[in-house]
């Protein structure tokens, strides 16, 4: 449960920060329930005043709906505290079965404030690209924008280029048993966003794609 505080922090920044209205854009998480995703792992993810977030253990929430590619991803998120921790999935190939099959075989751009190494900070591709600037804000809400145009990631929060890669790019060696496997990556795939153990909630307003303009 959230205490008094914080629940009154985060409504009034909810009144603060509309949700993008757009014709062009989707939304995928439709602020009242959890219609079109499923949950793996432990834990599971919640919808309170609009906003979702995590309670429990590591899992994944994926958006069952459709393959996403060519198009720009929005994610509007809220963290409290630098150790909040969580990510978005993107071009995972098919329906994932376990929480651990997207790190392998996806891309995660990481949401996690208090990691030093710019491989493994927010708006990162986690090991793959690093951030290049840091403008995520603590207790505030947060626009991150993942294009996904062919085989090219660009994550951009706040309006500042923060990841830029494209399948192929050269990647740093994988030094510890939890990071993904290198390798190429789909086109397209499925979307999830992650939960991590009690205490390390993320707050998800947003969650939108519209197309890629060219």
């Amino acid at each position: 449960m959230m205490s008094t505080i914080a629940h009154a922090v985060l409504m009034a920044a909810i009144l603060a920060f509309p949700a993008t209205s757009n014709a062009q854009t989707r939304q995928l998480f439709n602020g009242h329930d959890l219609t079109g995703w499923k949950h793996v792992g432990d834990g599971r993810f919640v919808v309170e005043n609009g906003l979702l977030h995590p309670e429990g253990g590591v899992g994944l929430l994926w958006f069952e709906g459709e393959k996403v590619g060519d198009a720009v991803v929005r994610v509007v998120y809220m963290v409290r505290a630098r150790e909040d921790n969580s990510g978005v999935f993107v071009r995972i190939p098919v329906p994932p079965r376990d929480q651990w099959m997207p790190v392998d075989k996806a891309l995660e751009v990481q949401i996690n404030d208090a990691e030093e190494s710019d491989y493994h900070r927010t708006g990162s591709i986690y090991t793959f690209s690093k951030a290049v600037s840091r403008p995520s804000k603590v207790g505030e809400w947060n626009t991150m924008e993942i294009t996904l145009d062919g085989l090219r990631t660009v994550v951009y929060i706040n309006g500042v280029l923060v990841a830029d890669y494209t399948d192929g790019d050269a990647v740093p060696p994988k030094k510890n048993d939890w990071d993904p496997a290198p390798g190429p990556r789909p086109e397209s795939g499925y979307l999830a966003v992650q939960n991590h153990p009690h205490g390390k909630s993320v707050y998800f307003k947003e969650i939108s794609i519209r197309a890629v303009t060219k």
